[in-house]
């Protein structure tokens, strides 16, 4: 197929999925309607479009989201309350993700135990960035709560991919983070080096218009890290998160400035590119034929990594704040495409499992972010009639 017209069929579709999310009843995210229209496009209904022509492209979209991911964590937030919460909460959701699998290997529901037990573990930050966002929910100091919670489900599972997911095993796995971690080391010191010379006053560049130097070196740095660890064997997602950590400790112009310019190049063109080819490589026919297996990983995520919350956090978040960190932490997408990718790749993981992990991720993104931002809703519903009431007597 056309290239060049796989990449209309997908453009269109990113362009009217936020058309289509603000017109619709629901108040779905317009993530939601990227998957669609790249399942309605893609190979299993109109055929107007193959994943295969999007590949380059979707990489960089999951590295954009990755990278922004990566490019919002404070890394003083891991050694506050509600990083160290996160932390320990991901470890509770990692021990039951182990034992709720085991019992799926030893019945013989499952063959492929260590994908399917990562993949219960993660949380799609960087998808529920741009939708609690908009809901309001990242303000203030829940907000550190959600952004550590989502930070510690992506960064930790993408670890223990690197270790147990390798060709080379846990130990070539080990060697590859080290190695992975040096290069991120080189690069600080680079950056850092760079900033003590001043070579940015010292050569004038340009920072708008056409010059956008501070943006062309994030994309260096990005491919970069990407490519050091796609040499290690490793995944791109954790060169992606990488590069948004050293780029927090660069900002060589103001911070809010750069986010708004790689917001403005990676939800603008990248990443609604990843969501819609993310989409096209749903296997529905698999899914139709055995959708017990989707629902089984749905119930799952939110059993294994959304109900802890309720524990980890008593004390620290009131109910409804911990019954919407259930739900927000139970999101997952990008991780799940990457570790089915990954999976399949290797002959690791069954075809069947691998749709339907997506699947249930998709079905996730469409149902926990709405229920979480509708008690936000219904929780100020219910506080503005308690204070009436208490106006009227």
């Amino acid at each position: 197929m056309d290239p060049l017209k796989s990449l209309f069929w997908v453009v269109l579709v990113a362009a009217l999925a936020p058309i289509a999310a603000r017109l619709l009843p629901g108040r779905l995210p317009a993530v939601v309607f990227m998957l669609i229209g790249g399942v309605l496009i893609g190979p299993e209904v109109f055929a107007h479009a193959t994943p295969e022509d999007m590949s380059l492209l979707s990489t960089i979209g999951l590295s954009f989201l990755f990278l922004l991911a990566g490019y919002e964590l404070e890394p003083q937030l891991i050694r506050e309350p509600a990083g160290k919460t996160a932390v320990r909460s991901w470890f509770v959701s990692a021990t039951l993700a182990i034992g709720v699998t085991a019992v799926l290997y030893y019945t013989g529901v499952i063959t492929d135990f260590i994908e399917i037990a990562i993949a219960l573990t993660t949380t799609a930050l960087g998808t529920l960035l741009p939708i609690l966002r908009d809901a309001g929910l990242m303000a203030g100091r829940f907000g550190q709560y959600i952004f550590a919670a989502g930070a510690a489900g992506e960064f930790l599972p993408i670890v223990a991919m690197a270790l147990l997911l390798t060709s080379t095993g846990p130990v070539g796995g080990l060697v590859a983070l080290f190695g992975m971690a040096l290069a991120t080391l080189i690069a600080l010191l680079i950056i850092r080096w760079v900033k003590r010379q001043e070579w940015g006053s010292k050569l004038m560049l340009p920072e708008d218009s056409t010059g956008q130097n501070t943006l062309r070196w994030t994309l260096v740095l990005l491919a970069g890290l990407v490519l050091v660890a796609d040499d290690f064997g490793l995944d791109v997602v954790l060169g992606a998160f990488l590069a948004g950590v050293v780029l927090r400790q660069w900002a060589p112009v103001s911070a809010e400035s750069l986010e708004r310019k790689l917001e403005t190049v990676g939800y603008g063109v990248f990443i609604p590119i990843f969501f819609v080819t993310s989409g096209m490589k749903l296997d529905i026919v698999s899914i139709l034929e055995n959708p017990g297996r989707l629902l089984l990983f749905f119930v799952l995520l939110f059993s294994v990594r959304g109900l802890p919350q309720l524990v980890m956090y008593r004390g620290q978040l009131d109910r409804t704040q911990r019954w919407q960190m259930v739900f927000l932490t139970a999101t997952a997408l990008p991780l799940l495409v990457a570790l089915a990718d990954v999976g399949t790749a290797s002959g690791l993981m069954l075809p069947e499992n691998a749709a339907a992990l997506v699947g249930a991720g998709a079905l996730s993104v469409v149902v926990f972010p709405l229920v979480a931002t509708g008690l936000t809703r219904s929780s100020t519903g219910r506080a503005a009639e308690t204070s009436g009431g208490a106006a009227a007597s």
